[in-house]
């Protein structure tokens, strides 16, 4: 069931990512939509489905970015595993924390890829330190949104399972 709803996550990471490239060309630049998805998957604080997610969406990522094949895959599969880690030793129930991860794991993403550049690439180019800010920020603030989003519909529908299941005992 659990893989089912991280596939679902995954499907709407990939429309909103093609909707959002077709919208505005540097919407890859600025916004990393399968990392929020690998990251508030990894927040269960289970290693190994953290990192298979990672593995799939980076790449998915991969796929879709015409890069070098397999660089999203090995620094998600990295993020997945570290943010996995780091959910079991800390305790993260704000929206405001997941914002402070999403964003720390961006950069560590960032300098992921910028190390697999340099060892895989004859010429790499490194991201501006702008742009690395910017899609910080961004994925920071789209993974508390949807931190946010989920656990409030989470709350409700709990909420409605509870007056179903005392409607049934009356």
């Amino acid at each position: 069931m659990r893989a089912l709803k991280f596939l679902a996550a995954l499907a709407v990471a990939l429309v909103i990512h093609l909707v959002g490239v077709r919208l505005w060309a540097d919407f890859p630049r600025v916004f990393d939509v399968f990392l929020v998805v690998v990251v508030l998957h990894a927040l269960d604080g289970e290693s190994l489905p953290a990192m298979l997610g990672g593995l799939v969406a980076g790449l998915l990522h991969d796929a879709l970015s015409g890069g070098l094949y397999g660089m999203y895959g090995f620094a998600d599969t990295l993020v997945g595993y570290g943010t996995a880690r780091l959910a079991q030793r800390l305790v993260i129930q704000r929206s405001t924390g997941v914002l402070g991860v999403v964003a720390f794991v961006t950069a560590a993403q960032q300098t992921a890829l910028v190390v697999l550049a340099f060892l895989l690439q004859t010429d790499p180019g490194l991201p501006e330190p702008g742009w690395v800010a910017a899609r910080a920020a961004a994925c920071g603030l789209l993974g508390m949104a949807a931190h946010a989003g989920l656990r409030r519909w989470r709350r409700a529908v709990e909420a409605r399972r509870r007056g179903r299941a005392r409607k049934l005992r009356i």
